[in-house]
């Protein structure tokens, strides 16, 4: 069986693949929450030491005579060797009397704060004001250019981190995904072949001790215990169908003899003939039981082959056509030239057959049956179609079971396993079997793939 692609559909669906993404997110938080915190503590610690120096200028200026405070400032200009760039000293009118910075409008006395660049200010600028005795302000400033590049490598560290880790989390979802999904790849092929009929399969188990091998060793165990009771089951159905049939075939015999003898009275004739008929239906019975446990054990494989399907279909309609003709029921068959499938072609034969059978028995007196074959992409189908009273959505699934009728069968004569017997056919190719309505009537749609 070929294995299923993997598909980025299928990745992005597993669990293994949104945890990941969920860690990257959380770890991706993690960072930017990290560097905000180095941020902000950086940046505190940076004004905090400003302000301390800022502070410590102001009180040092205060201390000077009121009257060598332009000339101190206009020195402290030459020497900025206290790290400090900015002085001014502004009258009470808001006029500048000594330094390099304009009176700034918004200053706060008292208590440092952050100044853009512009407006008389060269570059970002945390400013203290402070009023000296005389009544002027004196504005010290500390270039903050630092703190301000600080804040903008951490933009830039915080955008080239998450474009870096976006693609990491991403590839590291997609590569932790494919090992799981591929072993989940295996146990649906194991299922499958499960589901198909081989109770001998089972699902693989790496020996990891995993989730996965457990789901495993739990399905194994089961399947070994349901393929243990099916055994014992059909083992017992088929000795009852073997053993029985021979003493029921010479009974049979016994009362065709009996019939036959000269001088038979007309009523025990009556009889006999209707014993016979009963023994009948019950050989028929095991020999499709037979047949079932025949094909269910796959032992028809070796005949597989290129079967042509326009001459099968035609072989069906002729087989067929006179007993649609003796209820008035126009037997009516598509082509398709060049229509193959692979599989045993007695064994299509027969399924076609019972399929067909069943749509003669159901259909109306003066009705209509078609058989049709079309092509797909990767399939061909073979379609019967009738206008007889169909089988409910709830039965279809049913009626595939050995000895189930539908609730429509009525009188109909049959054993209830003509459609088991297409079912088992069906497995053993691998085909799909499918009921449908036709409004009214069935469509019976086998699938066979390419």
């Amino acid at each position: 069986m070929p294995s299923d692609p993997l598909r980025l559909r299928d990745i992005r669906n597993t669990s293994t693949f949104r945890l990941t993404l969920l860690l990257g997110l959380v770890f991706a938080a993690g960072v930017v929450a990290l560097l905000g915190l180095i941020y902000g503590l950086s940046a505190r610690e940076l004004n905090a030491r400003s302000d301390r120096i800022l502070r410590l200028e102001a009180a040092r200026l205060l201390s000077v005579p009121v009257a060598a405070l332009p000339d101190t400032i206009r020195a402290e200009i030459v020497r900025s060797e206290s790290g400090l760039n900015y002085f001014a000293l502004v009258s009470r009118d808001g006029e500048r009397i000594a330094g390099n910075i304009r009176p700034v409008a918004g200053a706060i006395l008292d208590r440092p704060r952050d100044l853009p660049a512009g407006a008389g200010l060269p570059g970002p600028v945390r400013l203290l004001a402070v009023r000296a005795s005389s009544g002027e302000t004196v504005l010290i400033g500390r270039d903050i250019s630092p703190v301000v590049d600080l804040r903008r490598r951490v933009f830039e560290i915080l955008v080239a981190s998450g474009l870096g880790i976006a693609p990491m989390i991403l590839i590291a979802g997609i590569a932790l995904s494919i090992p799981p999904l591929r072993r989940v790849r295996d146990l649906r092929r194991a299922s499958r072949e499960i589901a198909a009929g081989d109770l001998d399969a089972r699902m693989p188990i790496l020996g990891r001790g995993d989730e996965l091998d457990l789901f495993a060793g739990t399905v194994n165990a089961m399947v070994e215990e349901v393929g243990r009771v099916v055994a014992q089951v059909k083992s017992v159905t088929d000795a009852i169908a073997h053993d029985l049939r021979t003493p029921l075939t010479r009974v049979r015999s016994q009362l065709y003899r009996a019939r036959q003898l000269p001088g038979i009275d007309p009523a025990l004739a009556a009889r006999v003939e209707a014993a016979t008929g009963d023994l009948d239906a019950v050989l028929e019975r095991f020999a499709a039981l037979l047949r079932i446990s025949e094909l269910e054990a796959g032992s028809r494989r070796a005949g597989f082959g290129t079967v042509l399907l326009d001459p099968l279909i035609a072989g069906v309609c002729d087989l067929y056509e006179p007993l649609a003709e003796e209820r008035a029921i126009a037997l009516m068959a598509g082509s398709l030239p060049g229509a193959v499938v692979h599989g045993d072609e007695k064994l299509l034969f027969e399924a076609i057959s019972n399929l067909v059978d069943n749509a003669i028995k159901f259909a109306p007196a003066g009705g209509r049956i078609e058989i049709a074959l079309s092509r797909a992409a990767r399939e061909t189908c073979i379609t019967i179609r009738d206008d007889g009273p169909g089988i409910p959505v709830d039965q279809r699934a049913a009626v595939l079971r050995r000895f189930h009728r539908g609730s429509d069968a009525g009188d109909t004569p049959g054993s209830g396993l003509g459609l088991s017997v297409v079912a088992a056919i069906m497995h053993l190719h691998q085909f799909a079997l499918e009921f449908d309505d036709a409004g009214p009537g069935l469509v019976a749609r086998i699938r066979c793939p390419a």
